[in-house]
């Protein structure tokens, strides 16, 4: 398939599961929270990075925005205006919900990465990756490009991801321990089943495609995009869903997750 077939597919998916992340105890405490123009959904590991890559004031992008909450806790911190880009209708609404109840200057993007609007801007100060979006992205030579383009120069790039070495370990196995998937893999894994972050079945859904990517393939395909790594920093605690919390406080520890930042030349 095309990078476009495999896009629209994901966006199907990832529609259909929205209708899952916009209720319960979970979308309530969004609600609440950003009704406080200070409440932040990053952890202490992210809101330095962002801090260190000077946020306050800065114009921001996020790539693969979700519901928004990410956006408007860019905004938390001090940024004076962040985008949010997504191809999910579905999630950009909730994202639009949780913007009204904030008094922050966001601004929410339907597009592919992959093939972005004429009207989007191309210089912004910061550019942010979180949890949950490199994996979804079949060519990361062509997404590293398309998001060093929505850079000024001497803009900033933070990523903040699963490790690709988690994704060798499947946490509901029998022998949840013992590698499951080559690291190397490059065919997708190709599902049928809703997507949510807490690890409930919530049925059926969309096919949708996920790939491994190794942390030398990420960082090749963001130096082949121009951008100059200025940090690499791996983690043993757990970002994703809470299945794979079985994986931290190991003697022999994997690595669980990761920090990169990258300045456009």
């Amino acid at each position: 398939m095309t990078i476009t077939d495999i896009t629209a597919k994901n966006r199907a998916a990832w529609d259909a599961s929205a209708q899952h992340h916009g209720q319960g105890a979970y979308w309530d405490e969004l609600v609440a929270g950003f009704a406080d123009p200070t409440y932040s959904r990053f952890d202490q590991t992210m809101t330095t990075a962002l801090q260190v890559s000077d946020i306050k004031g800065a114009r921001a992008v996020q790539i693969g925005c979700n519901n928004g909450r990410e956006v408007l806790s860019a905004c938390a911190l001090g940024a004076a205006e962040v985008w949010g880009i997504d191809q999910s209708a579905a999630f950009l609404s909730q994202a639009t919900t949780l913007c009204d109840l904030s008094d922050h200057n966001a601004h929410f993007l339907e597009a592919d990465i992959y093939d972005l609007p004429d009207e989007c801007p191309r210089d912004f100060d910061v550019a942010f990756i979180t949890i949950g979006v490199l994996n979804w992205m079949p060519d990361l030579r062509h997404f590293f490009t398309a998001v060093a383009g929505l850079l000024r120069p001497g803009g900033q790039l933070v990523i903040y991801e699963t490790h690709p070495v988690l994704e060798m370990y499947e946490p509901t196995a029998r022998d949840p321990h013992r590698p499951e998937h080559s690291y190397f893999r490059t065919d997708a894994f190709v599902e049928n089943v809703a997507i949510t972050y807490d690890g409930t079945d919530q049925g059926s859904a969309p096919e949708s495609h996920w790939f491994i990517h190794t942390l030398g393939t990420i960082v090749q395909g963001a130096l082949d995009a121009r951008l100059a790594l200025t940090q690499l920093q791996e983690f043993p605690h757990n970002i994703r869903e809470v299945d794979y919390d079985i994986y931290e406080g190991q003697y022999a520890q994997t690595p669980m997750s990761f920090l990169m930042r990258a300045t456009k030349a």
